[in-house]
């Protein structure tokens, strides 16, 4: 039921794009939250199967109070979602899916680099964030928000994405060094 549910948000978060009724923010708001149902992480400890799945956001927050609205009182499982704002890359300790805000876009790299061996999703709609090893990356295209993956940056830190949300993205495989 929870996984119908995830279709409709994103089925319904597409809607909004195209008529305008929301703002772009607003709609990525909605993609972070249904990100959770899409997404797996290795398994918590059984001790730890309780503990909230956290979404942060690095950087200054392009969201406002939507996407607040959109997690408050939600759960995947036993886990409550709760939302974390971050100023400092030294600040995230446990985090599940981070929204890399266009404020960081110089940092981008380093803070990649910083996350190499968590199991984060990353997220951004930076210029050009798939290609530079993020994972998930916005794109704005005719007034719809369109997905780009890096499917080999989620593979490195053992984060497995749907097969459901690979269909509706664009595969992203960045150039070798």
């Amino acid at each position: 039921m929870a996984f119908l549910k995830g279709i409709a948000a994103l089925a319904s978060a597409l809607l909004l794009v195209q008529s305008q009724r929301a703002s772009e923010y607003q709609v990525k708001a909605v993609f972070l939250f249904n990100f959770v149902q899409f997404v797996d992480w290795p398994a918590p400890p059984a001790a730890d199967s309780e503990r909230p799945l956290l979404i942060g956001i690095l950087g200054r927050d392009p969201f406002g109070p939507f996407l607040d609205e959109t997690v408050r009182g939600e759960r995947l499982g036993a886990r409550p979602i709760q939302l974390r704002r971050y100023r400092e890359l030294a600040d995230i300790g446990e985090c599940n899916v981070l929204f890399i805000s266009q404020s960081e876009s110089e940092r981008v790299p380093e803070i990649l680099s910083a996350l190499k061996n968590r199991h984060v999703l990353t997220v951004s709609d930076g210029d050009a964030f798939a290609n530079q090893g993020g994972m998930v990356q916005f794109v704005t295209d005719k007034s719809r928000i369109r997905l780009r993956i890096n499917l080999e940056a989620a593979q490195a830190a053992n984060v497995t994405i749907s097969s459901k949300l690979l269909r509706v993205a664009e595969i992203v495989r960045p150039p070798r060094r």
